[in-house]
């Protein structure tokens, strides 16, 4: 698995028993913290591994530094953050490469392990299949208010909590119960990823907006203005796949095209599996874990987006 899909990670087999997963992500900051920082760049990089259902072993470390123009102790701190990070997922720093740059830049290069037939894709969902997100939405936009000294401290807790939260937990429930398809929701945004679930399939997807999970300040964000220009770009590239029914308000298509940073995973299960999936995923402590949507036989290729509730959502509703 390689280039030649849309998939989250490149996986190449090794044995019959042994396939190594190895993905790459990098970016600027997008919180002041710089120990923070570290920690979402390290999280965020690791994610893909989790989302096809693998085990990540090494990394190493991404830096871009302005040496000149910086005090050095900001960069320990990011990698002290991202080392914390790699320590909790019981990954190994092996190595990496720093440049001095104008511009600070941090992340990852990871590689994971799975077994070759246990990797998860992300566009094999099927038809009658519940989709379930694990996380809130609204980061990007969230970051965006953050530059412009619009987000109070709460806030910055509150979304960095979930930036820096694994997606270890959800990929190890998700690999007991068992799914059909899994992607991770990052900067294509939510709509974007779940486009990409439908890549060479037959298959269409109705998305239920009034139960995705949004943290709630980014809506007074939105309206007041604070778009990343990534949410832009993602509307801009998939909105001939996406149709949205006239009760779904503005706000909430702006914050389901929104760029994601670290954000959570986005699984197709059995509809019979669904409901123990959900209790399961809370039971292990990925609080926001909730039914979002279906995939369809029709519309072939479409997301339609309307703004009614789903009747199934697990025990725990």
């Amino acid at each position: 698995m390689g280039i030649e899909r849309s998939e989250d990670a490149g996986v190449y087999k090794l044995t019959e028993k042994l396939a190594i997963i190895q993905t790459v992500d990098f970016f600027t900051p997008i919180v002041d913290d710089p120990y923070d920082f570290g920690q979402i760049a390290a999280t965020n990089s690791l994610s893909d591994v989790y989302a096809k259902g693998g085990k990540p072993v090494t990394a190493m470390n991404i830096v871009c530094f302005p040496i000149k123009k910086m005090d050095i102790n900001i960069l320990r701190e990011i990698l002290r953050g991202g080392l914390d990070k790699m320590r909790e997922a019981s990954v190994l720093l092996i190595g990496g490469h720093s440049v001095d740059d104008n511009e600070l830049k941090y992340g990852l290069s990871v590689t994971g392990v799975i077994h070759p037939k246990k990797v998860v894709m992300n566009n094999s969902a099927k038809p009658g299949d519940k989709l379930i997100l694990t996380k809130k939405l609204g980061t990007g936009i969230i970051s965006t208010g953050i530059k412009a000294s619009e987000v109070n401290k709460n806030t910055i807790k509150k979304v960095t909590q979930s930036m820096t939260t694994l997606n270890k937990a959800a990929s190890e429930v998700m690999m007991s119960v068992g799914v059909h398809a899994c992607t991770d929701v990052t900067g294509f945004g939510f709509l974007g990823h779940a486009a990409e679930m439908l890549t060479d399939t037959n298959n269409g997807m109705v998305i239920e907006s009034s139960v995705v999970p949004f943290f709630k300040e980014a809506k007074a964000l939105v309206e007041g203005g604070f778009l990343p220009g990534g949410l832009y770009r993602n509307r801009d590239f998939r909105k001939g796949m996406v149709e949205f029914s006239e009760d779904v308000p503005q706000y909430l298509r702006d914050i389901l095209f929104d760029p994601q940073t670290s954000g959570g995973l986005l699984m197709a299960v059995a509809k019979t599996k669904a409901s123990r999936l959900v209790d399961s995923l809370l039971e292990a402590g990925v609080r926001d874990a909730v039914i979002v949507g279906e995939i369809v036989e029709k519309p072939k290729g479409k997301i339609i987006v309307r703004q009614i509730g789903l009747p199934l959502q697990g025990k725990t509703y």
